[in-house]
């Protein structure tokens, strides 16, 4: 082992008689960063040989990396950088790939591993990564997307993109996300290929063929994709995708053609179709007076109406009512000074809700937001102790809150937004004491919103000196309830422990435990944010 350990430093010198040669380091420092570098090889020479000392080598090679360019920065140095950047990149990949060769299934060092390469190493080095990481996790498709982006966003490489999107859908051949990055990645190839032919145009030069260029290789992706994904909602993604780029009318035409013709059956569908009216051609901002504007956007949502009436007719459903129902509370809810316009929404919906409920099909939550509007029980044909509760709520008497009969409501909704209501109430009359005593009261009567443990965490860091122990706590409760598939409190947690009052060791074993108990799809969206935030693209916590 001392042997190894010794060819190993020796392999050192080179690159470190340069550093001090150029004045980059000292000699004090050359030989502080020898005795440094033989304890962390001894380490990775024992028997047992722990993840840790892997990652702690590797980090402390990148702080001298660091150092170096700081240090070139400082004295203007810019020349040898062969002979000493070079092999302790060398030697930081090398301790990557027997990191992961021996933690194969640890996602996170092979993510480590691609942000080094990102930062620090080549174009074909992090093709390499993604390569052999795939190898080993074909099973999730957030890598082969990532993997996909990169060979087109730092390789420029459609051609690579498009082998790996293909090679991910014989993994994952039903996986709606693949099928919508690779369909987007389509598009963003075909723009390019546009821009470029408007340049070799003036050179008058045409290398591309009109169907390349009209996107057809991206009309191929969506037909294989609705062929095998037959759902609205993931059509309309899609479309959506398609937008973006103003040469695909003909594209978008031909999926809103197969939306209309195929997918009536489904009120996603109808919800689509009636909104796209708001944005209809009209005169809109054009309109010179306040009230001439109200008006316009009265007639839009008139449009918007006529659809969900078609809708409601051929779909007489709740999910078909929710629809409706949610675009006029959403519209009542924007705020406008024409009273006029005001008005016609508040009838609006109360016509529709009374309709939906006429016909047994008013989702539950929205008779709260009935009661809200000025209806009254009888109307409503509800039982008297339910819409007092509900009433409870709308009419905002915090001086009730502490009514366990509110507390303990069978409704959830209500009772988990009086939770939240009670808790804002302490705060807002006793502070941090009375606003934690009350969470302590309430926390193990469930139902529970995540809102309720959000709220609790947002007055615990509005303290002078925030207690991380406390912020662990509300984490942690709140996972209890929420942590199978709320791929975001794990991460906001992540990001609390990289912050101020963490300790980011933690870290790790947070991100763990997220792999293990995540469920789904949110699996996947984790994997996906935990990368940005690894690689710099997401922000800490505040």
């Amino acid at each position: 082992m001392a042997e190894i350990v010794q060819q190993r430093i020796e392999d050192r010198i080179p690159e470190l008689e340069q550093l001090e040669r150029v004045g980059l380091f000292t000699k004090k420092e050359v030989k502080s960063i020898i005795k440094r570098a033989t304890a962390l090889e001894y380490k990775l020479h024992r028997l047992i040989v722990n993840k840790e000392d892997f990652i702690a080598y590797i980090q402390y090679e990148i702080n001298v990396l660091e150092l170096i360019k700081k240090r070139r920065a400082h004295i203007h140095y810019h020349f040898k950088r062969e002979e000493i950047e070079f092999p302790i990149i060398h030697r930081i990949t090398s301790l990557f790939r027997r990191a992961t060769k021996k933690w194969k299934d640890d996602v996170q060092l092979w993510f480590s591993h691609v942000a080094f390469c990102k930062k620090w190493g080549t174009k074909m080095a992090i093709s390499k990564v993604f390569s052999s990481m795939l190898a080993i996790h074909p099973d999730k498709p957030a890598l082969w997307i990532m993997a996909a982006k990169s060979e087109l966003e730092d390789r420029d490489s459609s051609e690579s993109a498009r082998h790996l999107f293909l090679r991910a859908l014989r993994f994952h051949p039903n996986n709606k996300k693949v099928y919508q990055e690779y369909f987007r990645m389509e598009l963003l190839h075909c723009e390019k290929l546009r821009q470029q032919k408007e340049q070799l145009e003036k050179a008058e030069m045409d290398l591309f063929s009109p169907e390349i260029l009209s996107g057809k290789l991206a009309e191929v992706v969506y037909r294989d994709a609705v062929g095998k994904i037959k759902e609205a909602g993931f059509v309309i993604s899609l479309l959506n995708i398609a937008t973006i780029f103003d040469f695909t009318k003909e594209l978008q035409d031909l999926i809103l053609n197969d939306l209309q013709t195929n997918y009536t059956e489904d009120s996603v569908t109808w919800d689509f179709m009636a909104k796209r009216e708001l944005d209809a051609p009209g005169a809109g901002d054009e309109l010179p007076t306040a009230k001439g504007r109200a008006s316009d956007i009265n007639r839009r949502e008139e449009r918007c109406c006529q659809v969900y009436e078609e809708g409601v007719k051929s779909l007489n459903t709740e999910p078909m009512w929710t629809c409706y129902v949610a675009f006029c509370l959403e519209r009542l809810k924007r705020k406008t000074n024409v009273q006029e316009l005001k008005d016609k929404r508040q009838e609006r919906l109360l016509t529709v809700m009374q309709r939906a409920h006429d016909s047994s099909l008013l989702k539950e939550s929205y008779y709260k937001n009935w009661v809200g509007h000025g209806l009254y029980c009888n109307t409503l044909g509800l039982k008297p102790h339910s819409v007092s509760r509900v009433k409870h709520i709308t009419d905002g008497l915090y001086s009730l809150v502490s009514s366990q009969r509110s507390l303990l409501s069978p409704v959830s909704a209500v009772a988990m937004e009086m939770k939240e209501k009670y808790l804002d109430w302490s705060f807002s009359t006793g502070g941090y004491k009375k606003a934690r005593k009350t969470f302590m009261s309430l926390q193990e009567n469930r139902p529970l919103s995540k809102a309720f443990f959000t709220r609790m965490i947002g007055i615990e860091k509005k303290q002078e000196m925030p207690k991380m122990n406390n912020l662990r706590d509300y984490y942690e409760r709140a996972l209890q309830e929420f942590g199978t598939f709320d791929d975001d409190l794990w991460l906001q947690y992540i990001l609390e422990e990289q912050g101020t009052y963490g300790e980011p060791q933690n870290c790790g074993k947070i991100h763990w435990r997220a792999m293990k108990f995540l469920e789904g799809e949110s699996v996947e969206r984790f994997t996906t944010r935990y990368t940005l935030f690894q690689t710099g693209h997401l922000g800490g916590a505040q």
